[in-house]
């Protein structure tokens, strides 16, 4: 790939955090409450949307009564008593930013999630203060899989969209790289393995693999 890229912009959660376990872990207490079963297949509709449109996802093919609201706030609940516990950096995160900071290429997060747990999972690690700034599911009226948050980074970063490499864990996060014209890996999880990254530059084993090392070693 003769690509010469100027900014990284990471995805969240999947990509740098292992929050996809815990959201099956909320996912299936959740159901169960209500006699039901969270799986894949449900899984999977959800992953990668926003905050509002998955939950309408899971209200309609689980036939729910809360409304979307009353889901989200039961969610943050669970997650309040899972995260200090159970969040952790996905391999080869550590490295990979102290490799762009060696090479100062930029560096930001676009995510889905809502700013509070953005802000909450990234404080964790101390982490946001390497990033030129957190995009959130907050910032743009359209969410995922529309281009809107990854136009919106490139504009901040001053660069077009083509300069700048995105990093998604998602079939939906990374058609929204791919339609903003991001240069776009996949990172794929046991979560999301199964889903279609053809429409990706290229599939990679985690953030350690060496494809996006040598990208980045081209970069500037």
């Amino acid at each position: 790939m003769n690509i010469k890229i100027r900014a990284v912009v990471f995805d969240m959660d999947g990509l740098m955090f292992n929050t996809e376990d815990l959201y099956d872990q909320v996912g299936q207490t959740i159901l169960q409450k209500r006699g039901q079963e969270f799986t894949n297949e449900l899984k999977l509709a959800m992953m990668g949307l926003p905050g509002p449109k998955a939950f309408e996802v899971l209200r309609s093919r689980c036939g729910l009564e809360e409304s979307v609201e009353a889901l989200q706030k039961e969610t943050d609940e669970i997650f309040v008593d899972l995260l200090p516990d159970e969040i952790q950096t996905m391999p080869g995160l550590d490295s990979l930013l102290d490799l762009l900071e060696q090479q100062e290429i930029p560096k930001a997060v676009a995510t889905s999630s809502h700013r509070r747990f953005a802000k909450r999972a990234l404080g964790f690690f101390d982490l946001e203060p390497r990033f030129e700034f957190v995009l959130t599911g907050d910032d743009v009226e359209r969410g995922k899989p529309n281009p809107d948050i990854y136009l919106l980074a490139a504009t901040m970063l001053d660069l077009r969209p083509q300069q700048m490499l995105v990093l998604e864990d998602s079939h939906i996060g990374s058609r929204a790289a791919k339609a903003a014209g991001a240069v776009t890996i996949a990172v794929p999880t046991p979560h999301s393995a199964d889903s279609d990254f053809s429409h990706v530059d290229h599939v990679a084993t985690s953030l350690a693999d060496k494809f996006i090392a040598r990208l980045i070693s081209k970069a500037r």
